[in-house]
C-alpha cells in the first residue's frame, strides 16, 4: 500500500500565500516560512485599521468643522449643541463637507446655532 501525503494541498496552500506576498521586500515575499508569518502580520494590521478608519474619519470631521466654528467666533461644543437644540440633524461628515466646499451655508448654521444656543 503506498504512502499517503497531502502533497497536492500543501503546494496550493504554499502557493496561494506566496502569490499573496508577491510585492513584499526579500524573504517575505520568496520563502514560505517568512511569507506566511508576514501575511498572518498583515491582516492582522489590515483588520483593526479597518475599525480605526472609522475613528480617524470622525477626527478629522470634528477637527475641520471646529476649525471653520473658532474662525466665526465659536466653539465646536457650542456649535454642535446650538444645532442640536435647533432641530438641525446633520451628521459630522455633511457638516464637515459644508465647512470646506461651502463657508457661506456653513455661516447660515452658525448663526442658528448661536440663536438657539
Amino acid at each position: 500500500m503506498p504512502r499517503v501525503t497531502n502533497a497536492v494541498a500543501t503546494k496550493k496552500r504554499r502557493r496561494r500565500v506566496l502569490e499573496q506576498t508577491g510585492g513584499y521586500f526579500g524573504k517575505k515575499s520568496k520563502l514560505f516560512r517568512y511569507a506566511k508569518d508576514a501575511l498572518w502580520r498583515a491582516g492582522k494590521f489590515a483588520y483593526r485599521d479597518r475599525k480605526r478608519r472609522k475613528t480617524d474619519f470622525r477626527q478629522l470631521w470634528i477637527v475641520r468643522i471646529n476649525a471653520i466654528c473658532r474662525e466665526n467666533g465659536m466653539q465646536y461644543s457650542r456649535f454642535m449643541s446650538g444645532l442640536k437644540k435647533a432641530g438641525i440633524d446633520l451628521n459630522r461628515k455633511s457638516l464637515s463637507e459644508l465647512a470646506v466646499h461651502d463657508g457661506v451655508a456653513f455661516r447660515v448654521l452658525i448663526e442658528k446655532a448661536k440663536q438657539a444656543a
